[in-house]
Formats: structure tokens, C-alpha cells, sequence
């Protein structure tokens, strides 16, 4: 370890077990924010009973992403990730506007999560009596997040095992009380029947889906930190899809059994809220109790999301300090906790400036501060997924590595296809998807493509002043 008050260049070494990451990522995804505030819209918007047969398909699609994720992963192990891996694929130039796409994707995620934390704690802290304004909570969120994103990696992976638990517990309670009681009108498997699946508008469904894992990728960007990362790494991405694709689906599937398919969507229409929904389901099942311990750990669900993806984007903008794409300076860490301390200040000190500005323009922090960002943020991350697809071919085509061909070749084209096409259907299709009105409509998702560039120019100006360090980029670093 570096003396007290000297930079590192270095992460925590050998600070994360399979276990500890797997909480890290699957916190991201925020299982009960998830169940409670993805799940009812996705039925609402996209396509009723058939989403729990919607999240099967993606999980499988997600597994077909991680073969060939994982493959790289056992040969790269560089805290970037998609970075890392479509500099390694497809050269610096493109590895460049990845590392400005994944930042502005998980800074996107990241600060609109917590407009919608502001909202939900408001709400849950006035049932208690204290009363507050939104951005209060999510100034005091900020402050939190600042000072364990500062410290080292081990204690926010703690802080996150605590919270995802107990996300899951009481979701599960739920879904043991409906699967007991047999629901409201009995068990079925109609969810599952390709009419519903592909009933409504199956591809707002399906992007709900989607949406539902981001963060589970986020497995290599702890590499550097893991126990035995050619283990560790691969085992966790597989348990994280795994495990939220499981949690969802029979979570889906229950919640729509609670209430008997036919009264589905007409219960749903009647809401003014449709994250009322798994309340609801909460009160009838499990008593009025649960449902409000439920209502305080759907804030704290929200919060390990907050924390994860700082985490995340705090080590992305570590790396490409480290790699020369952005200042030196971002790519050093504390000297006692070996944090990327800089770039998570950054961050702190960002999400302060734009939650601000939400506030001060008088915007909605759900409507608004949460959904615009966080479908950014979602068409950032679709983006990047399709690129490491195409990496992984590229990556591969020089030298096998013992990898086989249905890892490398035949899973990577099939998921970066798909990938592909749902980044245009949201590109495209983004004002509607997120309510962003008038020139709005082009200029939020227009980000990712100006990030690409950005980057691809930060990465060309490294190539000009240090032709060796770019050859250098994504490298292993371990």
C-alpha cells in the first residue's frame, strides 16, 4: 500500500469475492425499485400479463451477451469493461468514445435515480411526519453516496449486501404469500403463452425488460479489485443475470397472479401511480405492516442503485485518467483507501450541479429528472452492449485463445444485433418512450452520439502526443 498521502495508480487488490461483486451489481439493478417501479408500468404501457414471459426471453438473450462477456473477461481484466474490451476489439479510436458513452450512460443512470429517490423518500418520511421537499432527500442521498464512494470498495460492497437482502426478502415473503394462497383466482401459466407475451405493444415491454438488468454488466469493472478475477469475475456476471432474470420473471409472473390475469390491466388503468401496485399486492398478502416496511425498503433499493452505479462511474472515469483519455490526475486513487477518490468527488460534485438545475427549472423528479435520465442512460448502455459484441468477434478473430466459436463468434453477432436494433428503436423512438417534448425529443438521446465522438477525438489527440500509451489501451492490468 502507498504511504499516507501519496497517490496510487492502483485499485483495492483482492477486495471482492464472487458473492461481495454479485451484490454490487445486482444492487444496480435494484430488485424491489424493479418489482415496484418497472414491473406495473412495463405491464401498464407494454404488453399486461405477458411480461413475465418478456424477462424470460430477455434473460435468456442477457445469458447468450455474458458467453461471450465472460470469454473476454478470462482475458482482459481492466477495470473499464466495455471500454476496455471494444478498445481491445476494435482498436483505441472507438475504445475512447465507449469510455465517454459508459460515463455519460452510468452519470445518467446514476443522477436520475435520484430524482426518483427524492420522490420516494419525501413520500415515506411524510407518513412518519416529517415533511421535506424532494430535492432535500436527495441532497442528503448525495452527501451519503459522496462519503462511502470516497472510502474504500469493501465497505460499500457491505453497505449494498445489507440493503439487496433485505430487497429481497420482502418481495420474496410476497411472492411465497401469493404462491400459497394460489393467487386471486388460482395458478396458471398464461403469462407465459406467446399471445400475451406479444399482446399490447410488446416492445415498450420488452425495453422495460431491458431496462430491468442495467447494471449487471458493471461485474468487469470490479476486476482489478476481485479475488481471482478469471474465477471471480465470469461466476458473477452468471449469477447476477441469473439471479435478477429469476427474481423478475417469478416476480412478474406472481404479481400478475395476485391479482388473476383478467383483472390485470383494468386494476392497473384505475391507478394514478401504477408503482401503487405492488403496495397494493404488499396489503392484501402480507398486511398493511409489510406493506409499509416495504414502502421504507423501496427507498433504500433505490439508494443501493444510487451508490452502485457511483461506484461504477467513478471507476470508468479512474481508468481513462489512468489510460490518458482524460486528465492524470483522474487516474489515481486515494493512498489509504485506494479509491478512485477524484473521479468519485467528481461525480458528488456533478449530480449536485444537475439535480440543482432540475430544481431551480422547477421539473418533475420523476416524470422528468428520472425518466429522461434514466432512459439515457438505458440507450447508452444498449449501445455500449453492442459494441462489446462486436469487440468480442473482433477480439477473437486474432487468436481464438482456446475460446470456441459459439463464444467468440456465433452469441456475440446474435446479441449485438439485437442490441443494435433496440438502441435505434430508442433513439428513434425516445420522445415518446420518455415524454421529452419538442427539441428535447433529439437532443437528450443526441448525448451518446456526441459522447462517441468526443471520445473518439480524446483517443485520436492521445494517438498524436503518445502513440505507445494509446497502443496500451484496455490492456490487462493486473
Amino acid at each position: 500500500m502507498s504511504d499516507i498521502g501519496t497517490p496510487s495508480k492502483a485499485l483495492r487488490k483482492d477486495a471482492l469475492g464472487v458473492a461481495a461483486i454479485t451484490f454490487m451489481v445486482v444492487s444496480a439493478a435494484a430488485p424491489l425499485t424493479g418489482a415496484g417501479g418497472g414491473i406495473p408500468p412495463s405491464m401498464l404501457f407494454g404488453n399486461g400479463a405477458g411480461i413475465a414471459g418478456a424477462f424470460a426471453i430477455v434473460t435468456l438473450i442477457l445469458l447468450a451477451f455474458s458467453v461471450g462477456y465472460v470469454a473476454m473477461a478470462r482475458h482482459v481484466k481492466n477495470a473499464g469493461a466495455f471500454y476496455a474490451f471494444t478498445a481491445q476489439g476494435l482498436g483505441g479510436h472507438l475504445g475512447g468514445g465507449a469510455a465517454m458513452v459508459a460515463i455519460l450512460a452510468y452519470n445518467a443512470m446514476q443522477i436520475g435515480l435520484l430524482g426518483l429517490l427524492g420522490a420516494v423518500a419525501s413520500g415515506t418520511f411524510a407518513q412518519f411526519g416529517l415533511t421535506l421537499d424532494w430535492y432535500i432527500w436527495s441532497y442528503i442521498a448525495i452527501a451519503l453516496v459522496a462519503v462511502l464512494g470516497y472510502r474504500q470498495v469493501d465497505l460499500s460492497a457491505k453497505v449494498l449486501v445489507v440493503l439487496v437482502a433485505f430487497e429481497f426478502l420482502i418481495v420474496i415473503a410476497l411472492n411465497l404469500a401469493i404462491l400459497v394462497k394460489g393467487g386471486a383466482s388460482g395458478l396458471n401459466l398464461e403469462p407465459f403463452s406467446w399471445s400475451q407475451i406479444t399482446s399490447g405493444t410488446p416492445s415498450i415491454g420488452f425495453l422495460f425488460c431491458f431496462a430491468g438488468f442495467i447494471g449487471f454488466e458493471a461485474t468487469t469493472i470490479y476486476s482489478e479489485e476481485a479475488k481471482n478475477p478469471s474465477i471471480t469475475v465470469p461466476k458473477a456476471t452468471y449469477l447476477a443475470v441469473l439471479a435478477i432474470g429469476i427474481f423478475y420473471t417469478i416476480t412478474a409472473w406472481l404479481m400478475t397472479m395476485g391479482i388473476g390475469v383478467e383483472n390485470l390491466m383494468p386494476t392497473l388503468q384505475g391507478l394514478p401511480d401504477p408503482s401503487a401496485f405492488l403496495f397494493i399486492l404488499g396489503e392484501t398478502y402480507l398486511g398493511a405492516t409489510a406493506s409499509m416496511i416495504m414502502g421504507v425498503l423501496f427507498m433504500t433499493s433505490i439508494f443501493a442503485a444510487v451508490l452502485a452505479f457511483h461506484n461504477a462511474v467513478a471507476r470508468y472515469k479512474f481508468v481513462a485518467g489512468r489510460e490518458g483519455i482524460l486528465p492524470d490526475r483522474l487516474g489515481t486513487t486515494h493512498a489509504q483507501h485506494l479509491s478512485p477518490h477524484v473521479g468519485s468527488v467528481i461525480q458528488t460534485v456533478l449530480a449536485l450541479a444537475i439535480v440543482s438545475l432540475f430544481v431551480v427549472q422547477g421539473l418533475d423528479p420523476v416524470l422528468n429528472l428520472f425518466v429522461w435520465l434514466s432512459q439515457l442512460g438505458t440507450l447508452g448502455l444498449l449501445g455500449l452492449m453492442a459494441l462489446t459484441s462486436f469487440a468480442v468477434i473482433a477480439y477473437f478473430a486474432k487468436d481464438a485463445k482456446g475460446e470456441n466459436a459459439l463464444a467468440t463468434k456465433v452469441l456475440p453477432a446474435i446479441t449485438g444485433l439485437v442490441m443494435g436494433y433496440l438502441f435505434v428503436i430508442i433513439f428513434r423512438d425516445f420522445g415518446a418512450l420518455t415524454g421529452a417534448a419538442g427539441n428535447l425529443s433529439w437532443i437528450l438521446p443526441g448525448l451518446t452520439l456526441v459522447a462517441l465522438v468526443v471520445g473518439i477525438a480524446l483517443a485520436a489527440m492521445l494517438k498524436g502526443r503518445d502513440p505507445g500509451r494509446f497502443a496500451d489501451l484496455g490492456k490487462t492490468k493486473l
